[in-house]
C-alpha cells in the first residue's frame, strides 16, 4: 500500500498554489490561517477562507484517494457522523433508506430519530446477512435511495456480501445508491469501491487517524461514471452542503489525520495479527462462551472474509508464515466475544483489565475494550439490542502492542488473568 503524500506544484506540500517563498519539505506545513491574501478583488491563490478550503484539507483528501482503491474523490468532515448527516441530507426529504439492521448506534439515532423527524427520511433495517435476494429486493422501494451497509457490522461483526447487494441495488427500479461504512476494516482490509459501492465513508477517528487524537469522517466516490450514476454531481453536492452547514474538520486535524495515514498499512497488519492472536486465545477460555471475528478459520462465514480482502490485504497474506496464520487470518482489528455469565460477567470483568482500557471509541494503537450495550450501542432500544446479539457483548480493539511482550504482564496473558477472574 503506497500512499502519495508530498507532491511540489500543488497543495499536498502544504502550500497555496503559486506560493514559492519557501522550499518544498518531506513533511507538510500544518497551515492554520482562518483566512488568505488576495492580489486584487476576488483573485486569489486557491484559497480564501478556511471554511471553504484549506491546504491540509485539500491534501488530506489527495492521501485518502490514494488510500481508497477504486477512488476518484474525497470529502472530509468535521466527524463521522457530520459525514453521515450529510450524506443523508443530499438525498433529499421523504427519501427511503434500506439498512443493515446491525447499524452503529450513532447511525441508528440519526436514522430514526434526526433524518426521519426533519426530513421525512423513513429506514428499513434489514438483516442483509441472511436475508434471501427476494426479501431485499421486496424492501427496496420506488423512493429507496440508499443502501446503508457495514461489513463488518457494529458490534457483532456480520459479514454483508457486497457484490451481492451492489448487485440487487442495480436491480431494483429506483436503482438505489450503495454506501460502506469502511471504518471498521479501513482501506487496507477492505476496497468496497473495487466491489461496486458507489460511496464509502470512514470515521477517520479510527484507524485512518490510528492515533485517538482527531475527530474527523470522509465520504470517497469512484471517479467514473455511468447513465445513472452521477458520481461528480453527488460530489459537488456534498462539497456544497458542507460547506453550507460548516461540518469542516479543522487544517491542523487535517493535518494530524495525514501524518497518521502514512502508517496506516504498518498499523493494520499488526492490528490484524493481534487480533488474530487474541481471538484464537479467547476461543479455548473455559469463561468464555463465544467469540467473533471472522478472520477465524472457525467461523461460518470465514471463506467470505477471506474472499472480501481487498488486493493489498491479500498482498499481505502471501508473506505470512503458515505458523501466524494457522487458526485464521488477520481481518481488522475487532473481537467481539461473550463471557459465561452475561452482561454481569463483562461489567466486573472490563474495570480490572490491565492491558485494554475500558473506553468508548476503536482503531487506535492502544488497545480499548467496551460493553457496547451500556456504552456505544446505549441508544438502540434494550428489545433491539437483544435480538441482534448486542446484549452482554464486549467489544475489543486490539492494538499494536507486542503480543509476545511480558514486561507488562503478556498481551493475552494480562487479559487472561482478568477473565479467569471474572469467570
Amino acid at each position: 500500500m503506497t500512499i502519495s503524500i508530498f507532491t511540489t506544484n500543488d497543495h499536498a506540500s502544504g502550500y497555496a498554489k503559486g506560493d514559492q517563498s519557501q522550499t518544498p519539505q518531506l513533511a507538510p506545513s500544518s497551515r492554520l490561517s482562518t483566512t488568505y491574501k488576495q492580489d486584487e478583488v476576488g483573485v486569489h491563490k486557491g484559497f480564501e477562507y478556511s471554511h471553504s478550503g484549506n491546504p491540509n484539507r485539500d491534501a488530506l483528501e489527495r492521501t485518502l484517494v490514494g488510500l481508497e482503491a477504486g477512488a476518484g474523490h474525497a470529502i472530509a468532515f468535521a466527524s463521522g457522523s457530520a459525514t453521515t448527516a450529510t450524506v443523508l441530507q443530499s438525498l433529499g426529504p421523504n427519501a427511503h433508506i434500506l439498512s443493515v439492521n446491525d447499524v452503529y448506534g450513532g447511525t441508528f439515532r440519526y436514522l430514526t430519530r434526526v433524518a426521519k423527524e426533519t426530513m421525512g427520511i423513513e429506514s428499513t433495517f434489514v438483516d442483509l446477512e441472511n436475508t434471501t435476494d427476494n426479501e431485499i429486493l421486496d424492501a427496496i422501494r420506488v423512493n429507496t435511495k440508499l443502501i446503508w451497509i457495514e461489513s463488518p457490522t457494529n458490534p457483532t461483526l456480520r459479514l454483508i456480501d457486497i457484490p451481492r447487494i451492489v448487485g440487487l441495488a442495480r436491480r431494483a427500479p429506483s436503482k438505489p445508491l450503495v454506501l460502506v461504512d469502511n471504518t471498521f476494516l479501513s482501506p487496507f482490509y477492505a476496497s468496497p469501491l473495487l466491489q461496486g459501492a458507489d460511496i464509502v465513508i470512514h470515521s477517520l477517528t479510527k484507524y485512518v487517524n490510528g492515533h485517538s487524537d482527531v475527530v474527523m469522517g470522509a465520504a470517497i466516490l469512484p471517479s467514473s461514471f455511468t447513465p445513472d450514476r452521477d458520481y461528480e454531481g453527488l460530489v459537488q453536492k456534498l462539497r456544497f452542503l458542507r460547506n453550507a452547514h460548516g461540518a469542516v474538520p479543522s487544517p491542523f486535524d487535517s493535518w494530524l489525520a495525514q501524518r497518521g495515514a502514512k502508517t496506516l498499512a504498518v498499523r493494520m497488519k499488526a492490528h490484524g495479527l493481534n487480533a488474530l492472536r487474541i481471538a484464537s486465545f479467547l476461543t479455548s477460555h473455559p469463561a468464555v462462551e463465544h467469540v467473533i471475528y471472522p478472520g477465524l478459520a472457525s467461523r461460518s462465514l470465514h471463506a467470505l472474509a477471506r474472499a472480501s480482502l481487498s488486493p493489498h490485504a491479500q498482498q499481505f497474506l502471501s508473506t505470512l508464515p503458515p505458523s501466524s496464520i494457522a487458526h485464521g487470518i488477520p481481518y481488522g482489528g475487532m473481537v467481539s466475544f461473550r463471557l459465561h455469565g452475561g452482561a454481569r460477567s463483562a461489567e466486573v470483568l472490563l474495570p480490572k483489565l490491565r492491558l485494554f482500557t475500558l473506553a468508548e471509541s476503536l482503531g487506535g494503537v492502544e488497545s480499548l475494550a467496551e460493553l457496547p450495550a451500556r456504552m456505544t450501542h446505549a441508544s438502540i432500544p434494550p428489545a433491539e439490542r437483544e435480538a441482534l446479539g448486542i446484549e452482554g457483548l464486549v467489544r475489543l480493539s486490539c492494538g499494536i502492542e507486542e503480543v509476545e511482550d511480558r514486561g507488562g504482564g503478556g498481551f493475552s496473558g494480562g487479559f487472561e488473568g482478568c477473565v479467569g477472574w471474572a469467570g
